[in-house]
């Protein structure tokens, strides 16, 4: 019975020949990295048994074994992260499997036109990721005291019948709720579209919640960009720049990179 193909990563084989991949254990703990060149690309991959690893089963792993899961996870981003600083890399999902070298190589080869394109796109550039954070409560006290749309409510109100004023006022929370994610969107928009002028590419991904992130505060914003290298130190000053301005009024800012560029490279 063959062997199962556990896929990391695709790298230009001009760079796989300048410098030889280092000795990593492989995702089932015993079996090391090895190469595979297929003309201009070269896959990054292990072995797995399978005879103990079969496709059915690493899935029911995956959807009950929690911390088998979360071991698996954490190998396969460690391994991607430490190649990533070695070469330029198209990175894979989680548990990306061949069931044949021929496979593999089938698969490369229908792909070659758009890897060439991609390695082109990633090389001397870097993927960094930045989450904006915040406090609800401290903003909203400032678009409270602030907002125009707010003060001129609170104005039409003093106005009105002592009677009618009562009832009006319940609006003003409503109103105050509406205003505060309007200005959680503007400023993430303002910030997001700034931090694009000093990269090559950026997108928006999807809020994390509190259980994930483990912090207090709401996550408001969530961003990748590509980066090209000379431009990551100006990016993060850029970033630094907001923390600074912003804090005062319940944001924070985190910068995390570089990243593997799974947000700016695929491989079907």
């Amino acid at each position: 019975m063959s062997d199962l193909l556990y896929l990391y990563g695709l790298i230009p084989t001009t760079e796989a020949n300048d410098q030889s991949l280092p000795s990593i254990t492989g995702f089932d703990g015993e079996s090391e990295l090895y190469t595979i060149p297929v003309g201009d690309v070269t896959a990054i991959v292990c072995n797995l048994d399978s005879g103990k690893h079969t496709e059915v089963e690493l899935k029911d792993k995956i959807e009950n074994d929690m911390e088998w899961l979360q071991e698996k996870a954490f190998h396969h981003h460690e391994t991607v992260l430490m190649v990533s600083k070695m070469y330029t890399i198209v990175p894979l999902k989680f548990c990306t499997l061949y069931k044949s070298e021929d496979s593999l190589k089938s698969s490369i080869e229908g792909t070659r036109n758009k890897l060439e394109s991609t390695f082109k796109k990633l090389k001397g550039n870097e993927e960094w990721n930045v989450k904006i954070f915040c406090n609800d409560n401290q903003l909203r006290e400032e678009v409270s005291d602030s907002n125009p749309a707010i003060e001129e409510k609170r104005k039409e109100i003093s106005e009105l019948p002592k009677g009618r004023q009562f009832f009006e006022k319940k609006k003003i929370d409503q109103l105050i709720d509406q205003e505060l994610e309007n200005e959680k969107n503007r400023i993430c928009e303002e910030v997001h579209e700034k931090l694009k002028e000093k990269a090559l590419e950026g997108n928006v991904k999807k809020n994390w919640g509190k259980d994930v992130t483990g912090r207090k505060e709401n996550m408001a914003w969530n961003s990748v960009f590509l980066i090209a290298v000379d431009q990551v130190d100006d990016f993060i000053e850029e970033v630094n720049r907001y923390k600074e301005e912003l804090e005062k009024t319940g944001w924070s800012f985190e910068a995390s990179g570089p990243w593997p560029p799974y947000h700016f490279s695929s491989f079907s």
